[in-house]
């Protein structure tokens, strides 16, 4: 478990289910993740996040005071297998309230402090205005644009340690 200043970041379980299909169900949260999936789809995401490699990391992100789901967070070997990528969803209602940053930075420490990476890669729509100016936020730098799943991304990193 990771905590922040108004979130807990806990080790996805079985019993998160059902907060987790409401974000591969929110249109607006997979606007550029593919589009929204069905639940057969999501199940079988789901199973793969639970039973992943012991190098990858999923987390459900709740806010403290309320225990409500914010979103979904993990950190695991990006597509082109050389470094660690940060990967999130959050719920539309948390957008603009700082809590992603809070989690980012919080995953970020997580991954120079205890798992001692050096560098840490992000990948979103280069459409996807805020999620490039959330990374930005925390300090990453944009290396590079590929086109990859039918669109341009842009592809972060930042030196951690």
């Amino acid at each position: 478990m990771l905590d922040t200043k108004r979130c807990v970041i806990n080790v996805l379980q079985e019993s998160d289910y059902s907060d987790v299909r409401k974000i591969y169900a929110n249109k607006e949260v997979r606007k550029f993740l593919g589009g929204t999936q069905t639940e057969d789809s999501t199940r079988m995401t789901f199973e793969k996040m639970l039973n992943s490699r012991q190098e990858s990391f999923h987390w459900v992100v709740r806010e403290k005071t309320t225990e409500e789901m914010i979103g979904l967070v993990s950190l695991d070997l990006h597509h082109e297998g050389v470094f660690q990528e940060v990967s999130y969803q959050f719920l539309p209602c948390w957008w603009g309230k700082g809590y992603a940053r809070e989690i980012i930075s919080a995953i970020l420490r997580f991954a120079s402090k205890k798992l001692k990476l050096s560098k840490v890669v992000a990948e979103t729509q280069t459409a996807n205005k805020a999620s490039c100016r959330l990374l930005e936020r925390v300090g990453m730098k944009c290396e590079r644009t590929v086109i990859r799943f039918g669109a341009e991304q842009a592809v972060y990193s930042i030196k951690i340690s």
